[in-house]
């Protein structure tokens, strides 16, 4: 089948990721549906950039809390727009608050907003395309935090969860009417709603001593660390790129502190690997016919290795 998209919608497109996929999809040459929630400003203005593309832009308010009603206006979006190929769902909420401290009513607003919304929108969306016979692209636009969860998120955790599992159901039951549905999960941006009733500041900031993950936003300072592993003892030298870093003198020279950060830790090439099979033999020896003497023992047998 010959898919070549005309018209799209994408939810939440007032600002931030939303509005930069409605100008891109623009500017592939779609006509495109915006929605908002508070800024009717932002919407307009991302109208206005759609427009700058020779495209239509058509723009209405979209709250997905109200479960009876956000399915209407997705209809009400195709209808003027004369069909729908694409549909993204980008709207979303989220609350810093901690698991103990979550109340019923912010978990029931953010599970209602993220996940109910976006089933009730997308079941919407999927239809027009069922029922058009032509195909269509189905995308919802998570976050890193349905793979990586993060303290303080567990309603948005929770919600970001079942909104990846729902599009994995949906690729496979809307596969046969020429229909994708796919999640993009992506870090932290810098959106103007950020705080209070949007994406919320990291509520612990990552500290250099912090020995597991990161408990801040993705792509703050120094990122997420791997956790130390107790019991893991492993003689090694700090290389760059497989070579060691040398002062101008020809000495082993310190590298600097972020690089010795970000350094792997790795031995000669092969050491771990020798030794490692070495002190396999010496747990299981293969018996006195086997094997050289061992000076240091006096007497036939596996030769034992000092690691």
């Amino acid at each position: 089948m010959d898919f070549t998209p005309r018209t799209a919608i994408v939810t939440g497109s007032d600002s931030g990721i939303g509005r930069a996929t409605a100008v891109a999809l623009a500017a592939a040459g779609m006509d495109v549906g915006i929605t908002w929630h508070q800024d009717e400003a932002g919407a307009q203005s991302t109208a206005e950039e759609v427009r700058s593309y020779d495209r239509r832009a058509v723009v209405a308010r979209l709250d997905t809390t109200e479960l009876d009603g956000c399915g209407g206006v997705v209809d009400d979006l195709v209808e003027q727009l004369g069909g729908l190929d694409v549909f993204v769902n980008n709207s979303g909420t989220g609350a810093n608050v901690p698991f103990l401290e979550t109340s019923l009513g912010t978990w029931r607003k953010v599970v209602a907003t993220d996940l109910d919304g976006a089933f009730v929108c997308l079941q919407a969306a999927a239809r027009h395309m069922v029922a058009a016979g032509r195909g269509g692209r189905l995308i919802a636009v998570t976050s890193v935090h349905e793979h990586l969860p993060r303290v303080g998120s567990s309603a948005y955790d929770a919600a970001k969860h079942g909104l990846g599992g729902l599009v994995k159901t949906i690729a496979l039951e809307l596969g046969e009417h020429a229909i994708t549905a796919n999640a993009v999960a992506p870090g932290g941006d810098r959106d103007p709603h950020d705080g209070p009733g949007g994406r919320q500041p990291p509520a612990h900031p990552p500290s250099r001593r912090s020995a597991g993950p990161t408990r801040g936003r993705p792509g703050d300072r120094l990122g997420h660390r791997l956790p130390r592993l107790p019991g893991l003892r492993l003689r090694h030298r700090r290389v760059l790129g497989g070579r060691r870093r040398h002062g101008a003198d020809g000495a082993a020279g310190r590298l600097p502190p972020d690089e010795r950060r970000l350094a792997p830790r790795l031995g000669r090439p092969g050491r771990d690997a020798r030794t490692a099979r070495r002190r396999r033999r010496s747990r299981h020896p293969r018996g006195p016919a086997h094997g050289p003497t061992d000076p240091r023992a006096g007497r036939r047998g596996p030769l034992l290795w000092r690691a």
